[in-house]
């Protein structure tokens, strides 16, 4: 080991530790205070619940943890968003868990806490996975209704999900463990059951303050929607239990009769971890996005045994493609290769550039993979496409598209890890979020942009200073120069994982040791749901 892998390991390493440290401080909720209040009234915290009712010995997946990290600071922030969201197990039941922190707001609904739920029924959907929902919220947050209510990705999307996962067979039970009110009132009913806590859970559309103003009835929470007056009077809900622990007790009961569903029939056998040491990823990966380094001694850490099927190695390589095993699963792997290389007519190849004939091999192995019924998996390092009249000359454009072509139908599952940079189309041909990936998560060296920070805040200045001048004032070199400094910052912190991550582009910002997790629970998830359509990439240009 050399110096320069010291000191990457070091600056990784902490760069993994500051993510802990923030997600620390984000599972605090709304804070000590808000959480001796609900512990007043007998109720567990939303982590609590989703611990108690989990498997102990089966690994549990968080999705969105940073939703909403430094947003909504004038009003008193969001942390997670509100919500706690993820892939764990239940009687031995793989599913998915939503959990109303009530600690945030009285589990108000703030915009990303919409977004977040949507993304869970996402997963849910694409999966086939039965999902459980632990309610316990005031409703929509609202001073900021206008951002939550009224779209097509609002709230009421929420019960769409409901009713369409009802239609597809997909297991849904509710806990009202708290406030339900309003429109959040209708998720836990239009849930296959809803169970109850007697004393703190209550369901209605409207509360007894807007009752009595609205028809001038006297009348307390309790009565209106309680539990006695939903499981004995009205029969809106389906359990009613005396306490948080018997409730989550329940519906661990339930979870371990249910019968089991087809499999999509992804290849799995004995895991084996890898041979060469996962811990070097720290030292391997440069302390900056510039630098080169080989992805390959990369994905002999992750894949099992170290061993990989490197598809046409000596072709189009500014792109890894090839077959491996993560966790005993069988994987297509489609990396972006971050060294320099001589390609077989002599040309460099710059690293994370994807050129024309690497676009091609990938195509051709996203193809492959459809064919075999292999899921993908996608590590992101990418600077974009390449440029220049003898790349545009070469048909770059045509090339990059038959890949997000092949990508954009693809019917197998796809996964992907931002390892460093993600910028511009290359997100895209990578399989960014826009392109469906089942999983995606960043490492803490991610960066997620239309361009690179440098490049941007250039043009960005220029066209700034192009707009003073109009106006008839003078630019001189240092005013320029704090510009660009105050552009660069600005941009640069926009392009961080935890700015991606608080607004869901990634599910989340995972130590690098945690990958293997990451992509076994998430084909596990996905062999779930069948593979019901034909794989057709439609019109290609050749």
């Amino acid at each position: 080991m050399d110096i320069e892998f010291n000191k990457n390991e070091d600056i990784n390493k902490n760069l993994a530790y500051d993510a802990t440290v923030r997600l620390k401080q984000i599972f605090k909720g709304g804070g000590e205070k808000a959480a001796a209040k609900q512990k007043e009234k007998g109720k567990m915290l939303a982590r609590e619940r989703v611990k108690y009712l989990l498997d102990d010995d089966k690994p549990w997946l968080e999705v969105g943890a940073f939703a909403g990290d430094g947003m909504y600071v004038e009003h008193g922030g969001c942390p997670s968003g509100g919500v706690v969201c993820g892939i764990g197990y239940v009687s031995g039941r793989q599913c998915v868990v939503v959990a109303n922190d009530a600690t945030v707001k009285a589990g108000a609904w703030f915009p990303i806490t919409a977004k977040k739920n949507l993304r869970a029924q996402e997963i849910a959907m694409e999966n086939r996975l039965p999902i459980i929902y632990l309610v316990d919220s005031a409703g929509v947050y609202l001073p900021l209704q206008d951002e939550i209510f009224p779209d097509k990705e609002h709230f009421g999307r929420i019960f769409r999900n409901n009713a369409q996962m009802s239609g597809m067979g997909i297991v849904q039970i509710a806990a009202i463990m708290g406030s339900c009110v309003a429109g959040g009132a209708y998720l836990p009913i239009m849930s296959d059951e809803a169970m109850i806590v007697d004393g703190t859970g209550s369901v209605f559309l409207a509360g007894s303050y807007l009752v009595k103003s609205a028809i001038g009835e006297d009348v307390d929470n309790e009565t209106l929607g309680g539990a006695t007056t939903h499981c004995e009077i009205s029969g809106v809900t389906d359990y009613k239990h005396p306490n948080d622990q018997a409730c989550l007790d329940s519906i661990r009961n339930i979870f371990s009769m249910m019968g089991d569903n087809p499999k999509a029939g992804f290849d799995r056998i004995k895991a084996e971890a890898p041979k060469k040491n996962e811990k070097d990823i720290y030292g391997i990966l440069p302390d900056n996005r510039e630098k080169q380094y080989d992805m390959m001694e990369i994905i002999h850490r992750l894949v099992d045994n170290s061993e990989f099927e490197e598809y046409k190695a000596g072709y189009g390589q500014s792109i890894i493609c090839g077959l491996g095993r993560v966790d005993g699963w069988a994987v297509g792997i489609v990396a972006n290769q971050r060294k320099v290389i001589k390609n077989k007519k002599g040309e460099m190849q710059f690293g994370g550039v994807i050129y024309s004939d690497s676009a091609d091999k990938a195509t051709r192995f996203i193809m492959n993979c459809n064919q075999k019924k292999i899921p993908l998996v996608f590590l992101q390092d990418v600077t974009g496409f390449m440029v220049g009249s003898r790349s545009e000359q070469g048909g770059i454009i045509k090339d990059g598209a038959k890949m997000v072509n092949a990508l954009a139908n693809s019917v197998v599952p796809k996964f992907t890890i931002v390892v460093g940079n993600s910028y511009g189309a290359g997100n895209y041909a990578m399989c960014g979020k826009a392109y469906d990936p089942r999983l995606i998560y960043a490492w803490p060296t991610a960066k997620i942009a239309v361009m690179g920070g440098a490049q941007a805040a250039k043009v960005l200045v220029q066209m700034q200073s192009a707009g003073l001048k109009a106006k008839g004032e003078e630019i001189d070199q240092q005013k320029e120069a704090d510009l660009l400094k105050q552009t660069t910052d600005r941009y640069n912190a926009q392009t961080t994982p935890y700015y991606a991550a608080a607004r869901l582009w990634v599910d989340g910002i995972i130590d690098p040791l945690e990958t293997r997790k990451v992509i076994s629970m998430g084909i596990e998830a996905a062999n779930h749901a069948p593979i019901e359509r034909a794989f057709n990439v439609g019109v290609i240009q050749t």
